[in-house]
């Protein structure tokens, strides 16, 4: 069922969220014309982990996206092996166009040398935004020149296509951190595309703060993490996110009309149950809140339409 919400940051503006589920590829839904955005819509496709195909007014973006084993090969034989629990949906050379690639930090399964390489050599336009902080390591793990690269920071607003204004906000990847320029290592992003507001925290726990920089944007849709975190892993070097409660909060408490829980179902140690967060999403939903859990074969389409204002009198 379509769910229709008002914006506090625009009260003439609904936005309505559809999910459409598909059993074609990826692949071929993307290639397929009649699948493309109408005006005034954004399209998002799950690629697994943090990652999303982004589509809107003829651009296609992505973010945080991770197609590659590179994990599994560098961990292999490990405690943490990163073996996929979950086939990429799509692999670079399957993608017909693309226009731009974001990436919150520099973990691999957000900025992925094995991904972005391919897509970085088969569309030379396309450019990635990346935080400033790392400017030096995503040109690497990108395999490109810095004309390619638009550097960010917490606090910058960057026209990054036509229509499309990108404002990242500091995360937490459990730490809240700065370089010596100020810079933050971490960063989410909230997207308008042309009206359409999303956030994508990438890897956040909750930090003072948080919930007002996200409310100020007053997203449609949060895409937030909900692996949650534990001593053992943050010990052995893999930093976690929000718990399922801490998203809903932050999700509900900043501002955002819709919620899509992702970070899960990758690597065996570093996930939550689909299950668990299928009985969060009905319980939000009884309680007048819209969830979806991220799922592949699946297209989640956000529409907004302007409102009359209603006569006085």
């Amino acid at each position: 069922m379509p769910m229709a919400v008002t914006s506090a940051g625009d009260a003439s503006a609904l936005a309505s969220l559809h999910v459409e589920t598909f059993s074609t590829s990826l692949r071929e839904r993307l290639l397929d014309p009649c699948s493309a955005p109408q005006a005034g819509e954004v399209r998002l496709y799950w690629l697994g982990q943090a990652g999303f195909v982004i589509e809107f007014g003829g651009f296609r973006m992505l973010i945080d996206p991770y197609l590659s084993d590179s994990l599994a090969e560098k961990y292999q034989g490990t405690e943490f092996p990163h073996t996929r629990m979950m086939a990429a949906p799509i692999q670079p050379g399957e993608l017909d166009r693309l226009d731009l690639v974001l990436c919150t930090h520099r973990h691999t399964d957000h900025m992925d040398p094995g991904t972005l390489q391919p897509l970085a050599g088969r569309f030379p336009h396309a450019r990635f935004v990346v935080p400033a902080a790392v400017i030096d390591e995503a040109g690497r793990r990108c395999g490109v020149g810095t004309d390619r690269l638009i550097p960010v920071n917490a606090g910058d607003r960057a026209e990054i296509l036509d229509g499309c204004i990108v404002s990242p906000i500091a995360s937490a990847h459990e730490t809240l951190d700065r370089d010596a320029n100020g810079n933050h290592p971490w960063l989410g992003y909230v997207i308008n595309a042309r009206g359409v507001r999303l956030y994508h925290s990438g890897d956040c726990i909750p930090y003072p703060g948080l919930k007002e920089a996200m409310a100020a944007y007053a997203p449609h849709v949060a895409l937030l993490p909900v692996n949650g975190r534990d001593a053992e892993r943050s010990g052995n070097g893999v930093p976690g996110n929000f718990t399922l409660d801490e998203a809903v909060a932050l999700a509900r408490n900043g501002g955002a009309r819709a919620m899509i829980a992702h970070h899960y179902g990758l690597f065996d140690f570093n996930t939550v149950s689909a299950d668990v967060i299928d009985r969060r999403v009905e319980l939000e939903k009884a309680n007048g809140f819209e969830m979806l859990r991220a799922q592949t074969g699946c297209c989640v389409r956000v529409n907004l339409r302007k409102t009359r204002a209603r006569a006085k009198g």
